[in-house]
């Protein structure tokens, strides 16, 4: 099996020639590349391989500019820092991945994998338009916000720090893990499409949960889940149209 890698750094190279010798599969490798245009030109000169290694973010943009100018039909593995809930894009388009830094059992069950799809099935069209989309609106998830307290003072808040967000009395509060309450000038609705739904979830029209928010669940009336907070409050009910969505979310690593 022939394979290319497309990768900028040197350390992520050497440790990925090393998982693929080590993985035991009978790769050889035929090209090198380390930027958006030396894969192109590569590419465009020489046949196609049977596998390519790709990592995502190069020296001269995303790796995925390289469909705009030409047509890979080969099988490929993504290499990458992104997290699990960012890859979610690469699972519904049947593309495999490896986490950095990539381990020779790693590589060895991804290789299984694609030897176990097939030829044809590896060769199917592939969104990476909804790819790149999905991957780029992770990347703009806040992570920190900047609370006015006074008329010339903000205070930053990290937001791994916030147990829920709420509406009381026409206002958007937000608790942190101290305890501490904060007045946020966004719309329940705007930190919805803000925050890492891998994080928050959205249980009701008044509420946003942080998974470390909650303490205990509840069976509730009408197969409906009533969720207990570690900060004391009002139980937080989920719907029975939103009772697997919730679990799905909670369960989710």
């Amino acid at each position: 099996m022939n394979a290319l890698i497309i990768e900028d750094e040197k350390a992520a190279l050497r440790n990925l020639k090393a998982a693929i010798e080590e993985a035991g599969f009978d790769i050889s490798i035929v090209g090198e590349t380390d930027s958006i245009m030396d894969t192109v030109n590569w590419l465009k000169t020489h046949p196609m391989p049977d596998l390519v290694f790709m990592d995502i973010h190069l020296a001269d943009g995303d790796s995925f500019e390289i469909f705009h100018y030409i047509d890979i039909t080969s099988p490929i593995i993504f290499t990458t820092a992104y997290d699990e809930y960012a890859l979610k894009a690469f699972k519904v388009n049947s593309i495999d991945y490896l986490l950095k830094p990539i381990t020779p059992s790693d590589l060895k069950g991804a290789l299984n994998k694609l030897e176990g799809l097939g030829n044809n099935k590896l060769r199917q069209p592939v969104n990476y338009s909804t790819l790149v989309n999905e991957l780029r609106k992770s990347e703009k998830y806040k992570t920190h916000f900047l609370i006015p307290i006074k008329s010339d003072k903000f205070i930053p808040i990290d937001a791994e720090e916030i147990l829920f967000f709420y509406i009381s009395d026409g206002q958007v509060k937000a608790v942190d893990k101290n305890r501490k309450e904060f007045v946020f000038p966004q719309t329940l609705d705007e930190l919805a499409e803000s925050l890492n739904p891998h994080q928050f979830f959205r249980a009701n029209r008044q509420y946003i949960l942080s998974k470390h928010a909650i303490r205990d669940i509840d069976l509730w009336f009408n197969n409906r889940l009533a969720v207990n907070l570690i900060v004391p409050t009002e139980r937080i009910l989920i719907s029975k149209a939103k009772v697997q969505e919730f679990k799905d979310w909670f369960t989710s690593n």
